[in-house]
């Protein structure tokens, strides 16, 4: 007899098996990726995935949103990426390199754009999270004081002290707060105006996994004359997101959250729209699109000795300054094609019955739900009158999940199943 979590995982898979076929034709290189073979392109998608990381036995691991881990076959990736930088080979020896008929990797930002539905152009690397809010706020001369920022308390807590920083210099920031664990759109409504250039709100938000209606707040700010931030790392990867459909201006990520990447590289995308809204806060090599020294002595410009350079208006040519490792990029890069292959719906339908046996569960433990129940975020939270109880109880079992003083939050990803929240109740029982 099929089980009611076997029968999900193989409705979700009739779905998944036509979007790999899709994918072969969309993904650069697919007829030769390793990751499309690993997840059996063009076969019915199961989960959970358990053989595609490395996982001790007799630990859970119920923590993505803290940090994610890679799957094998991206760490294989930066594994090779970084040997190839250790060896030198002909191209004609087909060892990397352009020659040779070496397959090219995989364009992170042509993978990252497609999950999201943006243009390639639109897409910029950044160091972190954190860097793509600077920028944005930066880029938008929010530092004038000439208007005010929207925001939420369940926002970002680094953007948040940014923001409050700024207040303390005079920026008119307007924050809400949450009722019922949700922030309230009326209330948005309440303090946006005429006058305010931005707002800033994280997509899924990291304390409960709440989920804004991204639209609403992008129809909000638009009607307004202002723009929209939002902070998409505990979303990316994990929920289904449409920038063109919403009519987001700006987004920034990490990649070692549900992108299953490594830390030091993430994404900011920008609308062609929103750049033309955007002063320019930096200049670096990428800012260009040509660049020529008129230095060579058989140049016929040499003896002016000049320099000759285009402006790039595209998202690198705004916001990136130098070159990125090619370790990371390789490693990113796979796990964006392991994502596109899984398909996002098929990864949050996954985490579906999960969620709501903790939800159900959890609370007869005497803890209390601070998710909004109709939630189907990759985060779900529980305050606790004694998180150092939890903590301990959790360890002793070897479960891993972020525990703080009054509260613990759970977020499981592709390899969980319903025998890894057995173990969390029984730990916390």
């Amino acid at each position: 007899m099929m089980n009611r979590r076997e029968m999900l995982a193989g409705v979700g898979g009739v779905a998944a098996a036509a979007a790999l076929n899709k994918l072969g034709g969309q993904v650069p290189n697919a007829e030769a990726s390793p990751t499309l073979g690993l997840v059996h392109a063009g076969r019915a998608v199961e989960f959970p995935r358990k053989a595609d990381f490395r996982i001790d036995a007799g630990y859970t691991y119920i923590n993505g949103a803290y940090t994610h881990p890679m799957p094998i076959v991206s760490a294989d990736a930066a594994r090779k990426a970084s040997e190839g930088r250790s060896a030198l080979a002909a191209p004609a020896a087909g060892r990397g390199g352009r020659g040779g008929g070496a397959a090219r990797p995989a364009d992170p930002k042509a993978l990252f754009a497609k999950l999201i539905n943006a243009k390639p152009s639109e897409i910029s690397y950044i160091p972190n999270t954190s860097t793509g809010e600077n920028l944005v706020v930066n880029g938008l001369g929010v530092t004038k004081f000439d208007g005010n920022v929207v925001t939420d308390t369940l926002h970002f807590d680094g953007a948040l002290v940014h923001l409050l920083e700024l207040q303390k210099q005079g920026l008119d920031l307007r924050v809400v707060k949450p009722r019922d664990y949700r922030i309230d759109i009326k209330d948005l409504e309440r303090v946006v105006d005429n006058k305010t250039k931005l707002i800033e709100i994280s997509l899924v938000t990291m304390y409960n996994g709440y989920q804004h209606d991204l639209k609403a707040v992008c129809d909000l700010a638009h009607a307004h004359g202002a723009m929209v931030y939002a902070d998409i790392v505990q979303a990316a990867g994990a929920v289904p997101i449409d920038v063109q459909a919403s009519g987001l201006d700006f987004a920034a990520c990490s990649s070692f959250k549900w992108l299953m990447g490594d830390f030091g590289l993430g994404f900011l995308y920008a609308s062609e729209k929103a750049m033309q809204r955007i002063q320019r806060s930096q200049w670096g090599y990428h800012s260009t699109s040509a660049m020529t020294g008129h230095f060579p002595p058989f140049d016929p410009e040499a003896d002016k000795g000049s320099v000759s350079w285009t402006l790039s208006n595209n998202a690198s040519g705004m916001f990136e300054v130098g070159s990125i490792g090619g370790s990371v990029q390789a490693s990113v890069g796979s796990s964006l094609e392991y994502i596109l292959a899984l398909g996002v719906e098929n990864i949050q339908a996954h985490r579906q019955p999960l969620l709501k046996k903790m939800r159900e569960e959890i609370p007869r433990l005497g803890h209390t739900l601070v998710t909004p129940p109709e939630s189907t975020s990759p985060i779900i939270t529980f305050g606790t009158k004694d998180g150092a109880a939890v903590q301990k109880k959790l360890a002793a079992a070897n479960v891993n999940v972020r525990v703080s003083t009054y509260w613990f939050r759970l977020s499981p990803s592709v390899y969980n199943d319903l025998h890894d929240i057995d173990r969390l109740l029984e730990a916390l029982a």
